[in-house]
């Protein structure tokens, strides 16, 4: 038997949806081991988060303090780390966020532990358990044994299912003595950018912009307001400046697995795929019949996006 522990996000006083994918992955690899599946939740005022973690059936380990309010790593990995020694956990995982991708390594070396990020997928059982993860921007699928006697890994929420609310676990309150005035690093703060749309991690329907735009993304923004849809873009439309980067959907933006993905002026460099391939239905509108994007699209539409788009819209309005 061997434990397993998963490192929750929150995010005004809701848990975020990547953490109940997260808790799928964890309870997936639960099973595989015979340990049971825990929680930990880290925050300011936390008490209704945890008790929404427990209903899915978890264990929750919660310690609620001011100097973890904001997700700096510098504290939050020895509270994760003591929270792992103190439930037995072999496993400690957590959804590949911003948060996860900062917080998780920290918390590997605090544990000596061997780390996986990006997982896709678990095989083996008991002792044996591997876990598969992309590299070379996804061309090759590894399945990587981690030989630590801890071992700490971060999944794609897109590859597992959301943890359903089955059974009632407990909420254990944690004391935290960390002093804030003992950390080198500090929360400066957070500017978020406010929009109608859905977050794009979390949004049923994305459109998407690439170099074809030319920099316009009228025709990308006015189609997603029709469909209620999230706005992302390549790598190629973020680094010339054209869009904010948290649009960004790839290896190096953020992968998302909606419903539907509309991808419209964009090539399909395998970095972009990287981040949009598990996406249910793929629609793409290009100029090019050679595009690299048809071979994954479910629907291919060859033509010029800024005639494309607006008729798809003037469509879906029509169809209300």
């Amino acid at each position: 038997m061997a434990n397993v522990l998963v490192v929750a996000e929150q995010s005004g006083g809701a848990l975020r949806k990547t953490t109940l994918h997260a808790l799928g992955a964890g309870r997936e690899l639960a099973r595989r081991t015979g340990g049971k599946l825990h929680a930990a939740v880290l925050g300011k005022g936390i008490g209704a988060v945890a008790s929404e973690l427990a209903a899915h059936g978890v264990e929750v380990h919660a310690a609620d303090a001011p100097v973890l309010e904001h997700a700096l790593a510098e504290a939050w990995a020895p509270v994760v780390a003591e929270i792992a020694r103190a439930c037995g956990a072999t496993y400690v995982g957590a959804a590949a966020t911003a948060i996860g991708k900062d917080v998780l390594p920290r918390v590997a070396a605090r544990l000596g532990a061997g780390m996986a990020s990006e997982v896709l997928g678990f095989g083996g059982e008991g002792a044996a358990v591997t876990f598969r993860r992309p590299m070379w921007a996804g061309n090759v699928l590894a399945e990587v044994e981690i030989a630590t006697p801890v071992k700490v890994f971060t999944v794609r929420p897109t590859e597992f299912p959301a943890a359903p609310r089955e059974g009632q676990g407990s909420v254990t309150a944690l004391s935290v003595s960390l002093e804030a005035s003992a950390l080198k690093s500090r929360f400066a703060g957070f500017k978020e950018v406010k929009s109608a749309r859905p977050d794009l991690a979390d949004a049923r329907v994305v459109v998407a912009g690439g170099r074809g735009t030319k920099g316009d993304f009228k025709a990308v923004e006015a189609l997603a307001d029709e469909l209620g849809a999230a706005v992302g873009a390549s790598r190629a439309a973020v680094d010339a400046g054209w869009v904010p980067n948290d649009w960004q959907v790839g290896q190096t933006g953020k992968v998302v697995a909606p419903e539907l993905y509309v991808a419209a002026g964009i090539s399909g460099a395998i970095q972009h795929l990287a981040g949009m391939k598990g996406s249910r239905v793929i629609v793409a509108v290009n100029k090019d019949p050679e595009a690299p994007i048809f071979q994954i699209a479910d629907y291919g539409l060859v033509g010029d996006l800024f005639k494309v788009l607006p008729e798809l819209a003037a469509k879906v309005k029509a169809s209300r």
